[in-house]
Formats: structure tokens, C-alpha cells, sequence
């Protein structure tokens, strides 16, 4: 790698500090809602509540249809920037406002579906909270395409935070899951104050351009269509498991859905950076130089992911016995294979192709999974009931992962720089990120085999001593392996400090 090319990747990973940073406080935050909700409630109750965010969040992920992302192509190339998060906004707010309403007089049917009468008596509530998030969807994101990481950084500070307390407070309260749902719904009023006073104070001029819209729709419409089949395609899954059984049942596979924070709170961050320097490199005219980026991206990723993947499969009785209580061990077989996911969440390659204006792609990519979803969910739950279910689940995000990764070389080609699929991927840098988190993940079963059985239950020190020894043993094993595969973990560390 050429001086210039890494000064250009230490300062990516520097803009990236910040957010990392500021998700890693909030993750611990977040954590804290199944901790209480899951040990507080009913599992009735708390299936219940999965099934409410269900719904909710396979509404707040289609209905954008793109137009928020779609920003993180526009804006950095633009002179004019009000317009963009104007026109997003309003968009926003029109179609939350129109699903709502739909929303609203499906519940019943919904009710039925999932032989759940209770979730009418949450419609309102679930009402405001689509509107408002939805609409807010542009808060970080406005900040973000400007270049303001540490804005960017301390808006999702605050905002996981406040999320975070809205969910818990209540339930510690007594109030139960009416109480949380009012005030998340009032959360997501604040957010949506915030973000029309984000764009109103963007500057001077109209909220609002014809033209601007309809170049911004034209780009986003096809990465919308992929949503639209995408994330009904990814909670396919547990749609299926909720009609199938009772809100108790849906409880326990939802648990073993979870996936800790620190995948969103890596993941998220780099591929957004990754998007907008891509946008500047593309303006200067260099983006083949944006491989160099990925394969860092990629590089990094693998070293979080991989361990992270290999510790939860390992330490999986560990894990739900501390957060959720040993009501929730039968999720373990079926966490231990959802885990899988997090192995995957190595590739920002959607990033990119949004960056390169090849939603077309994305689209064709999530159809190809959509269309594999339907028989691996048909013939996997019907056959093997929850386990069916989270393996057509990782099967189908395999797929997904396979064909987005597939267009990526020509999405990072340009007139004169071919990029080839053997230069895409850091081979040496996976191979040993993957060995040393395999190595380390043996060492626990080890350690249960040679130290005495610790208790899961109990207080608190009870419940968390078997996941706190499993993880020092794990970290402890995975840096040993590292640096015997000649990885310097404190250099990996220093890059996102690193400002160009």
C-alpha cells in the first residue's frame, strides 16, 4: 500500500473513532433492555412486546424506500444541501403518517395472525412511534453526509440513550409494556423535533426542489424495491415461527435471535464513512482507490466478527443464562446457529454499491434472496418447526451476502483501474482473524470441562460469574492467538485514532 493510500485509510478510520466510541457507550445501554425486559415480564408479555417491534420494525426499514440513504450519495456531492433533508423529511413524515393509518385498522387482523388479542391494545402508541422514527431517520444521517462525525457521534449518544431509558424505566417502575410503549413513543416525538430543527437550521433557501426529488427518487427507487423485499425477507423467519406458536414460544426464538450491539455499533459506522468518502473519492475522480478502503473495512470487521461469533457459539449457555435468565436456555441450540450472521457482517459490500450508484444491483441481489426465502422457510419451519426457521434465516442472508459481494469489483473499476474479485478480499488478514477466533473458542468448552459446574442462577454475581470467566478465558485465548498469528492488536486499536 502506497504512503498516500494509507494516509487516506488511516484518516477514514479516524472519522470513525468518534462513532465507534460513542456506540460503544450506548451498546452497553442497550444491552440493558433485555436484561430487564426479558427477567421483568411474562414470557406472554414479553412475547408480546417482540411482536409489537416485529411489526414495528419491518415498517420503519421498507417504508424509507431508500430516500434516507439515498442522501449519503447526494449530499456530498451537492452545493445545495437544504433541499435533500427538507424533501426527505416531508417524504418521511407523508408515508409514516399513511402507515400508520393502514396499521392501525389491520391490528385486528394482525391480532389474529399471531393468535395474539393483546397487540390491539397498543395500536395508538404504535401509531406515533412509526411516524416519528421514521420521519427522524434522516437526525444522523444529515449529519453524517456533512462530514460532522462527532455531531453525528454525539446525536447517536444521546438518542440510544434516551431509547434505552424509555424501555427500561417504566418496566422498573411497574408500569409494564403500556408504559414502555407510550414512552417510546414519545421518544421518537423528541427525535422527530430534532430533526426538523437539524434542517431548518441547514441554512437558507426552499425545503423543497422538483428536480432535486426526483433525481433523489429515481436513485433511490430501486434500493426501495430491495427493501421492500429485503426486510420482509429477513424477518420471513420469525413472522412464520409467531403464527405458528404461542406469544411464550415466540419468546424463546426471539431470544435466540438477539444479536448483541456491537455488530450495528461497528458495522454501521464504517459502512457509513465508507459510503461518503467513496462519494469523495468518485468526485475527485479516484475511486479505485476505494478498494483499498474496503479491504481495511473488511480487514477490521473480520477482527471484531469473527471472535464475536465464535465466543457467543461457544459461551451460548453462558450468555443466555446471564442476560435472560434460565427460563430462556432452550434458545441456546437455536442461538448458536443465528450466530452465524454476525460471521457475515465481515462485508460491507451494500455500502458500497450504494455508494456507486448500483442499486439496480441491490435490488436484483435481494430479489435472488427474497426468492430463496420462500421455500427455505416453507419447507424449514414446516419440517423442523424453530430450528427450520433460523436456518433458512442464515441460508438466505448467506445468498444475499453472495450476490451483493459479486458486483462489488466492477462497482470499485474504473476507466483504466480494473479491481479483479482476488484483490477485493484481504485473504491473509480473514484467514487469521478466523483461526485465532477458533482457537480461542475451543478454550471453553476446555474450561468446562476442567473447572466445576458455576451457577446460572442465584444474584447477580451468580448469574454473571459463568459468562465473565468464559470471556476472560476467550479474550485471553483469542489475543494469545493473534499475536502468534502476527497481528498486533494494540496497532489495530490505534488506527481509529489515527486523523489524516
Amino acid at each position: 500500500m502506497s504512503h498516500a493510500v494509507q494516509t487516506q485509510t488511516q484518516s477514514f478510520f479516524g472519522k470513525v473513532g468518534p462513532l465507534v466510541l460513542a456506540r460503544g457507550f450506548t451498546a452497553l445501554l442497550t444491552l440493558s433492555i433485555p436484561l430487564v425486559l426479558a427477567r421483568t415480564m411474562a414470557l406472554s408479555e414479553y412475547g408480546t412486546y417482540k411482536q409489537l417491534f416485529l411489526i414495528l420494525m419491518t415498517l420503519y426499514y421498507v417504508l424509507p424506500f431508500g430516500m434516507a440513504q439515498a442522501l449519503y450519495f447526494f449530499v456530498p456531492r451537492a452545493e445545495d444541501k437544504r433541499p435533500y433533508f427538507g424533501q426527505t423529511l416531508l417524504f418521511l413524515t407523508v408515508t409514516g403518517a399513511v402507515a400508520a393509518g393502514v396499521l392501525g385498522l389491520a391490528t385486528g387482523a394482525l391480532a389474529r395472525h399471531f393468535h395474539n388479542p393483546d397487540l390491539a391494545n397498543y395500536r395508538w402508541s404504535q401509531a406515533v412511534y412509526l411516524v416519528c422514527m421514521m420521519a427522524s431517520f434522516t437526525l444522523e444521517i444529515s449529519l453524517m453526509t456533512q462530514g460532522r462525525t462527532k455531531q453525528a457521534a454525539l446525536a447517536y449518544l444521546v438518542s440510544d440513550a434516551v431509547r434505552a431509558l424509555a424501555m427500561v424505566v417504566p418496566v422498573l417502575l411497574g408500569y409494564g409494556l403500556h408504559g414502555l410503549m407510550v414512552a417510546v413513543a414519545a421518544y421518537a416525538a423528541l427525535r422527530y423535533a430534532a430533526a426538523w430543527t437539524l434542517v431548518l437550521k441547514s441554512g437558507k433557501g426552499a425545503l423543497w426542489n422538483a428536480r432535486f426529488f426526483k433525481e433523489q427518487l429515481v436513485y433511490a427507487a430501486p434500493f426501495g424495491a430491495a427493501m421492500l423485499l429485503g426486510i420482509p425477507q429477513q424477518y420471513a423467519h420469525q413472522f412464520a415461527v409467531s403464527s405458528l406458536t404461542s406469544p411464550e414460544a415466540f419468546a424463546i426464538y426471539a431470544v435466540a435471535c438477539f444479536q448483541l450491539p456491537i455488530v450495528d455499533l461497528l458495522y454501521t459506522p464504517i459502512s457509513e464513512v465508507l459510503m461518503v468518502r467513496l462519494g469523495e473519492l468518485d468526485h475527485e475522480g479516484r475511486v479505485h482507490e476505494g478498494v483499498a478502503l474496503f479491504r481495511e473495512s473488511v480487514a477490521k470487521l473480520s477482527l471484531a466478527f469473527f471472535p464475536l461469533a465464535a465466543f457467543l457459539c461457544a459461551a451460548a449457555p453462558e450468555f443466555i443464562g446471564a442476560l435472560f435468565g434460565q427460563k430462556f436456555l432452550a434458545a441456546v441450540p437455536l442461538f448458536r446457529v443465528s450466530v452465524l450472521g454476525v460471521a457475515l457482517s465481515i462485508l460491507p459490500v451494500d455500502g458500497v454499491l450504494r455508494a456507486r450508484k448500483e442499486t439496480r444491483h441491490i435490488f436484483r441481489a435481494y430479489l435472488v434472496k427474497a426468492l430463496a426465502t420462500v421455500p427455505l422457510v416453507y419447507f424449514g419451519v414446516k419440517g423442523l418447526g424453530m430450528m427450520g426457521g433460523i436456518l433458512s434465516w442464515v441460508g438466505a442472508e448467506a445468498i444475499g451476502k453472495a450476490v451483493l459481494l459479486s458486483r462489488v469489483p466492477r462497482a470499485l473499476s474504473s476507466p483504466g483501474h480494473t479491481v479483479t474479485f482476488r484483490g477485493l478480499l484481504p485473504r491473509r488478514e480473514l484467514l487469521q482473524a478466523l483461526g485465532a477466533a477458533v482457537a480461542a473458542g475451543l478454550a471453553i468448552p476446555l474450561m468446562r470441562a476442567l473447572s466445576p459446574e458455576l451457577p446460572l442462577s442465584g444474584g447477580m454475581l451468580g448469574r454473571a460469574l459463568p459468562l465473565v470467566t468464559a470471556s476472560l478465558v476467550f479474550a485471553l485465548g483469542y489475543l494469545v492467538a493473534l499475536q502468534a498469528a502476527g497481528v498486533r492488536p494494540v496497532a489495530v486499536l490505534a488506527s481509529f485514532r489515527k486523523k489524516g
